[in-house]
């Protein structure tokens, strides 16, 4: 059931719901996520059973500001604590060394715990009334939510709540906030090993955690050893169910040229102007700036799929520090 997240009555109910160690579709700057009580272990597992996600790869907590950090985390590093002080609220999750005992489940028993505060005003909304002592929401305050994307595991992640409807049912209390105005996943940076570790790009860049903590991010490559498991890392991930293919534009252009007017159920998502002969090929234009890219990525793909095509032919990415976050989710759907 799709809801208005911005009435009040929605967000009580949700919150209910959530105390209550139900899951409730949930809106944030970045992508929908599918919320359950990170403190409840019993709701967590009820995340993994409805995404088919394996139950050691963690999820993300989300809180309603930085002082929840001290329901979850054992210590916060000095360049850590800059960065949340820089994005949050925004589309930053860091991993951090977890408190023993709290959020087992939803960080895959790892003793790290990814956390992020989110900017939609939604998802603030109800982060604030689960942590709420108003008895008449029921059940105890829920300090923090568990958030993965709300989407079938490794699939296109949910821009809408249109989107969470069609992936995970009627039943789901989703609460609708719009599209999504980032479109991709969080950065998340680990700063379990003493330095910030870029894990997964996204809308914030390396020179931004640079510029906010004085530390260059080291790469998953540079400091390989003992690296946390985090959500969104897998080789695959972001997938629709069309094949899909990076290449640049001539190689676009190229292939159109060679299928001719037999080219079929195939779709072409570039920045290039391109043609083709077939009335069987979906052009797409991708926007040519980075931000505008990620808004409607998720969205472009899901709508490939609707439309039937089998081929998803993309233009890669530049190689460019603001498409780096575009370019990460792009690879994974096409490996």
């Amino acid at each position: 059931m799709v809801v208005d997240g911005t009435l009040p009555d929605s967000i009580t109910a949700a919150a209910r719901a959530l105390r209550a160690g139900a899951l409730v579709g949930l809106p944030t700057e970045t992508v929908y996520g599918l919320a359950a009580d990170a403190g409840n272990d019993a709701a967590v597992a009820q995340i993994f059973a409805a995404k088919g996600r394996p139950s050691d790869h963690p999820l993300i907590v989300h809180v309603a500001d930085a002082s929840g950090m001290a329901h979850f985390a054992r210590e916060v590093p000095a360049f850590a604590q800059a960065l949340v002080d820089a994005f949050w609220p925004g589309p930053l999750t860091l991993i951090l060394p977890r408190l023993a005992g709290v959020a087992t489940a939803a960080t895959g028993g790892q003793g790290s715990v990814g956390l992020r505060c989110p900017a939609h005003p939604v998802a603030q909304a109800l982060l604030r009334a689960c942590a709420s002592s108003d008895p008449a929401l029921g059940g105890a305050p829920v300090w923090g939510v568990a958030a993965p994307s709300a989407n079938r595991f490794g699939r296109v992640s949910p821009t809408t709540a249109a989107h969470v409807q069609a992936e995970l049912g009627d039943a789901l209390l989703v609460l609708d906030g719009g599209a999504c105005a980032v479109g991709i996943e969080s950065t998340i940076i680990d700063c379990t090993r003493g330095v910030p570790v870029l894990l997964r790009p996204g809308a914030i860049t390396r020179d931004q955690i640079a510029a906010a903590c004085g530390l260059r991010p080291l790469s998953k490559e540079e400091l390989p050893a003992h690296t946390p498991r985090a959500s969104g890392t897998l080789l695959t991930h972001y997938a629709p169910s069309a094949k899909v293919r990076l290449m640049d534009a001539k190689a676009l252009q190229a292939g159109l040229d060679v299928l001719g007017q037999d080219a079929a159920h195939l779709a072409v998502y570039a920045r290039a102007s391109l043609h083709s002969a077939s009335g069987g090929v979906l052009l797409r234009r991708m926007p040519t700036d980075a931000a505008t890219a990620a808004t409607e990525l998720f969205a472009a793909l899901r709508s490939f799929d609707d439309a039937g095509v089998r081929l998803i032919w993309i233009e890669t990415p530049p190689d460019t520090p603001d498409w780096e976050g575009v370019r990460d989710r792009l690879q994974r759907a096409a490996a």
